[in-house]
């Protein structure tokens, strides 16, 4: 087959769209990509996409798609790459694409290598193989979970004494949770420190509902952890990320925000919410979300090439 590879554009959104979907049929049983996800993606600063996008087109329409940015400002690029199964040709020529602007990018921050991250399904449309033989080796998987919602049984819990959330009223909450973000994922795998204004276009900030961000306080130690998370999914009620302060961790403050968030979404007549969330968490967090409710819709890894 031929394909013609060409920089995207914003027009090129609801194209796109269609294609995720299409792939998120074939992976998970339904669509779940939103047309302001993709927005975001092509809007971000840190994507270039004259450079760093590569719709795949056979005839007028996209059978693949990739996407490239860099958030470390050094080896560690990160990738998205999604195709049509039948259309396995144009899937490589992205990938070849992305690998050489990989290095590149990795190049002109003065790096030697690229260490370069790609999240597939673990039963993707690409064909693995043939990634497996450029190199590539998955280095951690992560589950999509979801959980039910109940009006009447998921209420807003009550805190124990000594202990308050708060919703997210203003600049200087905005900035408290950006730097309880940056505190509490430190050490996290795959973590890269954002700046505020990074942060900011990371979160999509612009659509995002700052009355669904939370955070926690105690008496002891105040601000000691946070939850954001957003209603802009047509497919469910989303927690973006939830993170408690290591000196916190063990009071029970991150299911106090996890409960705090069902409620939430639940007097809004949400009926499932969903997360993300490293298997290999060292906080607990997946038996946090197992004790919550949440099971497991799908799984994801993260595969790695290291580029010379």
């Amino acid at each position: 087959m031929s394909y013609v590879v060409r920089s995207a554009t914003l027009a090129d959104a609801p194209a796109v769209t269609d294609l995720l979907n299409a792939v998120d049929v074939i992976v998970i049983g339904r669509p779940e990509t939103d047309l302001h996800t993709v927005e975001a993606d092509l809007e971000h600063p840190d994507t270039d996409l004259a450079r760093d996008s590569w719709p795949a087109l056979h005839g007028d329409r996209p059978v693949a798609y990739g996407l490239l940015w860099d958030e470390s400002s050094g080896e560690r690029i990160d990738i998205d790459h999604y195709v049509l199964p039948e259309h396995q040709g144009a899937g490589l020529l992205l990938l070849e694409a992305m690998e050489a602007r990989a290095l590149r990018k990795a190049h002109d921050n003065a790096c030697a290598r690229a260490v370069v991250h790609l999240h597939l399904n673990v039963r993707p449309t690409l064909d693995t193989e043939v990634i497996r033989e450029r190199g590539w080796s998955v280095v951690r998987r992560y589950h999509v979970l979801r959980r039910p919602l109940d009006r009447a049984a998921d209420r807003a819990p009550v805190p124990p004494p000594g202990v308050r959330v708060r919703a997210c009223a203003d600049e200087a909450d905005r900035r408290r949770v950006h730097e309880l973000y940056r505190v509490s994922f430190t050490d996290h795998f795959d973590f890269q420190p954002r700046g505020y204004e990074q942060w900011l276009h990371d979160i999509d900030a612009r659509g995002l509902d700052w009355s669904l961000v939370w955070i926690v306080a105690t008496d002891e130690l105040g601000d000691a952890g946070f939850l954001l998370a957003r209603d802009d999914r047509a497919a469910m009620g989303w927690i973006r990320s939830i993170g408690v302060v290591r000196e916190a961790r063990g009071r029970g403050l991150a299911g106090l925000l996890l409960r705090h968030a069902f409620a939430a979404f639940a007097a809004r007549g949400r009926d499932t919410v969903g997360l993300g969330v490293d298997t290999s968490n060292a906080t607990g967090a997946p038996e946090l979300y197992a004790r919550n409710g949440m099971t497991v819709h799908y799984a994801v890894d993260t595969w790695e090439a290291v580029l010379s």
